[in-house]
């Protein structure tokens, strides 16, 4: 290790996870969630990964991820679903990239530039049927397929699949979902009535918790995210089979003894209350060390636990080693899957009141990932 941190991520894991979330699924086809640097994992290498687990397909919020993809040479089919006006649709129809469309705005410019390129545009409608984010609520549903249906016939769109989003499918027994699931059920009919179903048409709704706990959404495909890095889309019950990809590390820069009644890090938060030897942690919020680990998050740092201590800086943190020995360049561990006893990434959340999607794609820049195959499969 010659920097002062790494995030590792075990391919292995997450070839072994997709392969889990497939099995939980009941052989479905799955779409792997890829946006946001996979993650914070590293995009390229970890799609690669996500497709030799077994992912039919690949998925990413943005037109700029799914370029990338392409640029490393991925040929999977790739659905992107966040798209704002004037963005470079030419270059996603030539390079085979499926399209997601919640209103009419957007299948019209879609269908302009296959008409540029000379491309028929894969598209997928997307329906809102109660997050209220993505998707074209119920009121104009009707309106979507109407127009869909008539650039179809132009040959400018292809409606490969009819989609929409759980909000609440990692709470089980919320209302929401039963009534999620019949507003999906009534845009499907709809669809089919308006002939936007034909059985080439994909139909997917299932996030990772709706994987693991609501087979009757199953449909044609589902799409994991979270589970997919190893980390639990319901932790109230359990880890389901799968195991944390990622595990965060950094190499002590500075150890040295600090004298009773010295304060630590800024506005002196923390004062030692004896002599004590005080190391300094090269992550800090510009990495994405949440400022509110603050005396609350764990770290493994010379074979046991310790607490972060003072204040998080920009680029550091510090932890109390009381007389125990630890030296510049010995390893800490922020979070790892807990096999030597390191915090999870789940512990983080827990300790902080977020979730593990949060701690994992904070992961800043500067910190490499480093891609290794440590899991037996």
């Amino acid at each position: 290790m010659a920097t002062p941190a790494q995030a590792r991520v075990d391919l292995a894991a997450v070839r072994s996870n997709v392969a889990r979330l497939r099995e939980l699924a009941g052989g479905t086809e799955l779409l792997g969630a890829v946006k946001a640097d996979a993650y914070g994992h590293g995009l390229l290498p970890t799609a690669q990964a996500v497709l030799q687990g077994g992912a039919a397909m690949l998925g990413t919020a943005v037109i700029s991820e799914a370029l990338a993809l392409r640029d490393g040479g991925v040929t999977a089919p790739i659905l992107t679903w966040l798209i704002t006006p004037d963005e470079p649709l030419d270059e996603a129809l030539t390079r085979d990239i499926e399209l997601s469309a919640s209103d009419v705005r957007l299948l019209d410019e879609i269908a302009e530039a296959a008409r540029r390129t000379g491309r028929t545009a894969k598209t997928h409608l997307e329906a809102d049927t109660g997050m209220s984010r993505g998707g074209a609520p119920a009121t104009d549903w009707p309106g979507l397929l109407d127009r869909a249906m008539k650039l179809q016939a132009e040959g400018a769109i292809e409606i490969t699949g009819i989609w929409s989003h759980f909000a609440c499918a990692d709470i089980p027994g919320h209302p929401s979902i039963r009534r999620q699931l019949e507003a999906y059920e009534s845009a499907l009919k709809l669809a089919e009535q308006a002939g936007a179903a034909g059985s080439h048409v994909i139909r997917h709704i299932s996030n990772s918790a709706a994987i693991v706990t609501l087979p009757e959404a199953r449909y044609d495909m589902v799409r994991a995210g979270i589970g997919m890095y190893g980390l639990s889309p319901i932790p109230e019950l359990g880890d389901f089979g799968l195991r944390q990809a990622m595990t965060l590390v950094a190499r002590a820069a500075l150890v040295k003894r600090v004298a009773e009644g010295s304060g630590v890090s800024y506005g002196h938060l923390h004062v030692c209350d004896r002599e004590t030897t005080i190391a300094v942690v090269p992550l800090g919020y510009a990495d994405g060390v949440l400022r509110h680990a603050t005396d609350r998050a764990e770290v493994l740092a010379g074979g046991r636990r310790r607490r972060v201590t003072g204040r998080v800086c920009m680029d550091q943190f510090m932890i109390d080693m009381g007389d125990d020995k630890l030296s510049a360049g010995d390893e800490v561990v922020l979070f790892g899957p807990g096999d030597q006893g390191e915090p999870t990434a789940q512990e983080w959340a827990d300790t902080l009141g977020t979730i593990t999607h949060e701690i994992v794609t904070r992961i800043g820049s500067r910190v490499p990932r480093v891609h290794e195959q440590r899991s037996t499969e």
